[in-house]
């Protein structure tokens, strides 16, 4: 077996493994940005609602 061999099969195998590392980062931020933004969307209809009634109760 050539020391070149293992360089290659090294480089491979880091290849391979970046590959999975960044479809995993990938799915996970996909994943966690849509929950995130559904619960903003909540608060932002909530305080708006707040804002509604606190101008109702002013006048």
């Amino acid at each position: 077996m050539n020391i070149g061999d293992v360089v290659f099969q090294l480089f491979m195998f880091m290849f391979i493994f970046g590959i999975f590392a960044v479809v995993f980062f990938l799915v996970r931020s996909l994943l966690s940005k849509n929950p995130q933004s559904q619960k903003d969307n909540e608060i932002e209809k909530k305080l708006d609602r707040i804002i509604e009634l606190l101008e109702q109760d002013k006048k």
